[in-house]
């Protein structure tokens, strides 16, 4: 029988809350976390669970604008931070998986070398 692609839903759902996988899901957790749509997904995780609380503003009466500022004002600076210290965490997430937390610069890498082999393309130095 081989090795699962997947988490279960078990092992899923203590992997958002910051627990590690098995070694045979490692290729799971890179995907997840350094594949395509990771930066998206890294964002869903971290502002979905808070909707609710923030949505509780609403229960304030007034004008709408009112809770909908104080939403806001929390909201907004989440997602700054969470998007400040992705790269952090996503080290972190594949260091405690066994993973080299380089990968996640590969991406960025990738491209800086495509531009300057293309630089040095179109003027004569490759």
């Amino acid at each position: 029988m081989s090795a699962p692609s997947r988490p279960t839903f078990g092992q899923y759902v203590g992997y958002q809350f910051g627990r590690t996988l098995p070694d045979s899901l490692q290729d799971w957790v890179r995907k997840d976390l350094v594949g395509p749509g990771a930066s998206a997904r890294y964002l869903i995780r971290f502002t979905v669970p808070v909707l609710p609380v923030l949505a509780l503003f609403l229960l304030i009466p007034g004008p709408i604008w009112i809770p909908l500022a104080m939403m806001a004002l929390l909201f907004i600076p989440l997602v700054y931070f969470a998007i400040a210290l992705m790269q952090v965490y996503r080290r972190h997430r594949l260091q405690s998986h066994g993973l080299d937390p380089e990968l996640v610069a590969e991406k960025a890498q990738r491209r800086a070398d495509h531009v300057r082999d293309d630089y040095e393309r179109r003027h004569g130095r490759g």
